[in-house]
This record gives structure tokens, C-alpha cells and sequence, in this order.
């Protein structure tokens, strides 16, 4: 039994016939912003867009740019910080307390550190 409307944009086809679940864990910044792209989004278009339809889009046309200095910033960035994390971890942290580990800082496109909430890299 077949959804009516569910294949008539899409040639006949559903429109994520392999599809797969994953788990994404963000921080809430990250997560605000994408929440406040789907309402400009909604607005623009004049149809719902959900978070999900955002993210999606994001990292589609992310992997279109898959030899951008900064996206392969962003991505070293965010290996090295779940590397120091893991790291610490392990060790008990520095001080032995149990503790939010988060890098205070990610590096931007040239690889200089910048606070977080600043502009740039993804």
C-alpha cells in the first residue's frame, strides 16, 4: 500500500528509498542556529521547514565542498578537540572532578583559534 502523495514529486519513486538513522549529537549553539535558519527558511518559502530538512540540506551541499580549506579546517578542528576529550577522559581530567569536557576554543579557516559563537568555518 502506497502513501498517495508520497511518490508524485519524485518520479514515481519515494523520496528516500535508502535510507539509513543515525545519531547526531550537536551543541545547543550549533542547534539554535540551524532551528533559526528553518524559520528564515519557512518564511521565505512559505512552507514548513523542519530542522531536520535544514541539517539534511547542510551537510549535503557540505560534502559538494569537500575540498574547501574550511570545511577540512572545521573537521580537523572538531577530530583533534574529540581527541583531546577522549584524552582527558581517560586520565580522569585534569583535576580528577567529574566535568562538562568542551574545548574552550575551535580553529578557524587559518588555523588560528577563535572563541566560540564567533563567525566562521561551518
Amino acid at each position: 500500500m502506497r502513501r498517495e502523495g508520497s511518490a508524485g514529486r519524485y518520479g514515481g519513486r519515494v523520496m528516500f528509498e535508502n535510507k539509513s538513522r543515525v545519531l547526531l549529537i550537536l551543541p545547543q549553539d550549533v542547534l539554535d542556529r540551524a532551528r533559526v535558519v528553518a524559520g528564515k527558511a519557512t518564511t521565505t518559502l512559505k512552507l514548513p521547514v523542519s530542522l531536520q530538512i535544514v541539517l539534511r540540506a547542510l551537510i549535503e551541499e557540505g560534502l559538494k565542498r569537500d575540498g574547501d580549506r574550511s570545511v577540512l579546517a572545521n573537521i580537523a578542528a572538531q577530530s583533534q578537540a574529540v581527541r583531546r576529550i577522549r584524552s582527558l577522559a581517560r586520565k580522569g581530567g585534569a583535576d580528577g572532578e567529574r566535568r562538562t569536557l568542551r574545548p574552550d576554543t575551535l580553529r578557524g579557516a587559518t588555523g588560528s583559534p577563535r572563541k566560540r559563537g564567533e563567525k566562521g568555518g561551518l
